[in-house]
């Protein structure tokens, strides 16, 4: 008889609505033993090819089948320098689960929840790695340390180059510690995997702004080679009537002051606005981080309001079940066309359109049309936009040899480096704003594309 898919333990939905405690609790050691028996092991390596950091995935599963963890860990730690964030933010289901064979005729593999296991095995049950005996004698700078620039600092130590990454916060992680909220990523984990990279030789260097303490310039003629990382910062907005009124906030602010700066403590001195009704415009991974929060400092009414359909929603599966199971509400297909204010100068409600889907967009999916005469108010004592991000450009614009796109982000060639020589770029810096593991997978790839370079320069 085939072993059926393991689940995943979790904390009851209404008491996790009420703590910023992690909602999954991981698996126990037989059941991921047992887990990664179901692996077929297939010739195809299917999985593989589904992983921007081309984890090799079949060789990790089959140690763990056999019982041991260490030797599943060891493979982990040398293929990505992140295992126990991907495997807890890593959409695995559109990814290397999407295209497990497994999952042709049933349930794909838990690969990410595996790799969660075995990553956070290895964290209590491992010392961390070692920096290399030899060395390259060469010296790279990466800006930023989000997912892209601490996977590319992780792969060009493991060369043996020497590693400096300049961060504009007083903290490491990037998105990883601003954006994504403790009950989906502990902040503990981020302290560990860093460690590791520090474990490794890279250095950090805090409070640094490219662009204003430091230019790229400056840092080409000190460094050898230099990777950009520092993500795209700067929030979108809705563009309609009434977004400066007090207790609206975009995503970008919203989950900073709560996760980086500890809002949802009791004894923070960081203020957030807090109310019985939250509206949280979008339908991604950040706008469902955002309304879960929101939820879980008090308001007892979470809505995502979004312009499409439950179909559109780019959020992940498991985040938007999690998201249903507390409570939160889904108003799908309106569109926002004012914030409200009182006489206080808070807002107070929100006015919206219906929409119904028309013929696809540029992004594949239907475009959203209004429905005339369908508009209507709904209460709102917060409000976050939560509708994407763009380029920060304090960084380019003290940069003008940096080719840029109409968006607003570097151009890159297939290597990855940018118009100035020596000086490469990945993440959503590059892309736009896109997931955590496809800005892993820039920064490997740029670290080879480093090494190389450096190799031939």
């Amino acid at each position: 008889m085939a072993i059926e898919r393991t689940s995943m333990p979790e904390q009851d939905p209404v008491k996790r609505a009420t703590n910023f405690e992690e909602v999954n609790f991981g698996l126990d050691s037989e059941s991921a033993v047992r887990e990664a028996q179901r692996c077929l092991m297939c010739k195809s390596r299917a999985c593989v090819d589904g992983c921007p950091v081309a984890v090799r995935i079949p060789e990790f599963l089959e140690a763990l089948a056999a019982g041991d963890v260490a030797a599943a860990a060891e493979i982990l730690r040398v293929d990505n320098a992140l295992p126990a964030t991907t495997g807890r933010v890593c959409p695995q289901e559109v990814q290397c689960e999407q295209v497990c064979v497994r999952g042709k005729k049933g349930d794909p593999v838990a690969i990410g929840w595996l790799e969660r296991f075995v990553a956070d095995w290895a964290a209590e049950n491992m010392a961390d790695p070692v920096a290399p005996d030899k060395k390259t004698g060469l010296s790279i700078a990466i800006v930023g340390s989000g997912p892209s620039g601490l996977t590319a600092a992780g792969e060009l130590a493991r060369m043996g180059h020497s590693v400096t990454v300049f961060e504009a916060l007083h903290d490491s992680g990037g998105v990883l510690r601003y954006g994504i909220p403790e009950f989906r990523l502990p902040k503990n984990i981020v302290d560990a995997e860093v460690a590791c990279l520090e474990s490794l030789g890279v250095k950090f260097e805090f409070n640094v702004i490219v662009g204003k303490t430091i230019t790229v310039t400056q840092i080409t003629e000190e460094f050898d080679a230099c990777f950009i990382g520092n993500g795209a910062g700067l929030p979108m907005f809705l563009n309609v009537p009434g977004e400066n009124l007090k207790g609206v906030y975009s995503s970008n602010e919203y989950l900073t002051r709560v996760n980086l700066m500890g809002a949802y403590k009791p004894d923070s001195p960081t203020p957030i606005a807090r109310g019985d009704t939250a509206v949280i415009f979008g339908g991604g991974n950040t706008a469902m981080d955002s309304v879960r929060t929101a939820k879980r400092l008090g308001s007892t009414r979470a809505v995502i309001a979004y312009r499409r359909s439950r179909a559109e929603m780019p959020a992940r599966i498991e985040e938007v079940h999690h998201a249903e199971d507390e409570g939160i509400e889904f108003m799908l297909l309106v569109s926002p066309l004012e914030l409200i204010g009182g006489d206080d100068g808070w807002v107070k409600s929100v006015r919206l359109q219906k929409m119904e889907l028309g013929e696809p967009d540029a992004s594949g999916r239907r475009r959203p049309v209004p429905i005339e005469g369908s508009e209507f108010e709904l209460p709102a004592d917060i409000v976050v936009v939560a509708i994407g991000t763009r380029a920060n450009p304090l960084l380019t614009a003290a940069c003008p040899e940096l080719k840029l796109n109409k968006w607003g982000n570097i151009e890159t060639d297939d290597n990855h480096m940018t118009s100035i020589p020596g000086v490469f770029a990945g993440g959503d810096i590059v892309r736009g704003g896109a997931t955590v593991i496809l800005a892993m997978g820039d920064g490997k790839e740029a670290a080879n594309a480093i090494d190389r370079y450096l190799q031939n320069k």
